[in-house]
């Protein structure tokens, strides 16, 4: 029976290409699954261990120790520290209590149960190894194809591919652009926006709508931000309508703005085609907070500024010409140069 398991476990590492450990894991995982089936009436928990030498393996019936004051929730397997203590003085609130019992026959199992376990655990661990692969290189911003959509939102393959397979990533439908009619087989760019490795489905989640997605797509089109030459200090966006994003230079020969947009506008041109058009302001970061708001507001020309430090506040006084510029459609324009520079905006006219 031990040479069975280890000839097993060989067979289909090699087959699956993962490491012989993975294999033995899932073997014990399938082994302690049947031998639950033992106990129909409790819900007992169980652990096996296999010898990676010998093939041989052992199975034990657990116990978690649990603190008293917080009583026995699953009876079946816990036990209470005194009691725990009373058999082993020096144990511990987590640990558990172990008694060997007798193992299943491997072939008693069902081979096809046994299987079943063990490839959907080397169907994790291949995943895994997708995901791993393609997130070492570093890349904030995935490139792919619409794959199928869910209940969830839009699944896009990546386009690279990896010597290990192709990675898969979930769009959500809150991070699609208002009014974007992706379809599938469609080429879509979206910034990482997490790894979840706990999740079922795809692992990554993408956005389209963050504002970090915006400062990818200028760092890929304005070589002079990988040469430390310019900086994007930060970015605010109404998705699929306007953006706003603050350039800072290092080297004084250079106009930031005018980097950023590029010769007869290339540069925005191609950031606005992939946000579906999206106009984007750009305007320059200072340190002084009050100049930086003055920026942010732009196109409208403000009058005068008083900063209230103890409230993180502006009031920005405009006259009748500029004031529905400064506030924008809806509010639009001060929402986001408030969310740009992280201050309180207040617009108002001369009389106020």
């Amino acid at each position: 029976m031990s040479r069975e398991v280890l000839m097993l476990a060989d067979a289909l590492a090699r087959e699956k290409n993962v490491d012989q450990a993975i294999v033995f894991e899932a073997l014990e995982m399938a082994l302690a699954s049947a031998t639950k089936k033992r106990y129909a009436t409790e819900d007992v928990d169980i652990r096996v261990s296999i010898d990676r030498e010998t093939g041989e393996y052992e199975t034990f019936r657990r116990w978690l120790v649990v603190p008293d004051e917080a009583g026995l929730q699953e009876p079946d397997k816990e036990i209470l520290h005194f009691e725990a203590l009373e058999q082993f003085p020096d144990m511990e609130v987590g640990e558990h209590i172990e008694e060997q019992i007798e193992s299943l026959a491997f072939g008693r199992i069902g081979a096809q149960a046994a299987k079943q376990v063990i490839l959907q655990r080397i169907r994790d661990a291949e995943r895994e190894q997708i995901l791993n692969d393609y997130l070492e290189r570093g890349e904030k911003v995935m490139t792919g194809t619409v794959k199928r959509a869910d209940k969830n939102g839009l699944i896009i393959e990546s386009g690279r591919v990896i010597e290990s397979g192709r990675v898969e990533a979930l769009l959500r439908r809150d991070q699609m652009i208002p009014k974007e009619n992706l379809r599938s087989g469609d080429r879509v760019r979206a910034y990482i926006l997490k790894v979840d490795r706990e999740a079922r489905g795809p692992q990554i989640e993408l956005s389209r709508t963050c504002p970090d997605f915006l400062i990818k797509l200028f760092e890929n089109e304005v070589p002079e931000m990988e040469q430390g030459l310019l900086e994007i200090k930060g970015a605010s966006r109404d998705p699929g309508i306007r953006a706003k994003i603050a350039v800072i230079t290092y080297d004084k020969r250079i106009d930031p703005i005018g980097t950023c947009v590029g010769v007869r506008g290339t540069r925005v041109t191609a950031v606005r085609n992939e946000v579906a058009g999206e106009a984007v302001d750009i305007v320059l970061w200072s340190e002084d907070p009050a100049q930086f708001v003055i920026g942010a507001l732009a196109p409208a020309q403000v009058s005068s500024i008083v900063v209230d430090e103890e409230r993180h506040a502006m009031d920005v006084v405009v006259d009748e010409e500029n004031l529905a510029i400064a506030i924008g459609r809806s509010g639009q324009n001060v929402r986001l140069a408030s969310e740009l520079t992280g201050w309180q905006i207040n617009i108002m006219t001369p009389e106020e």
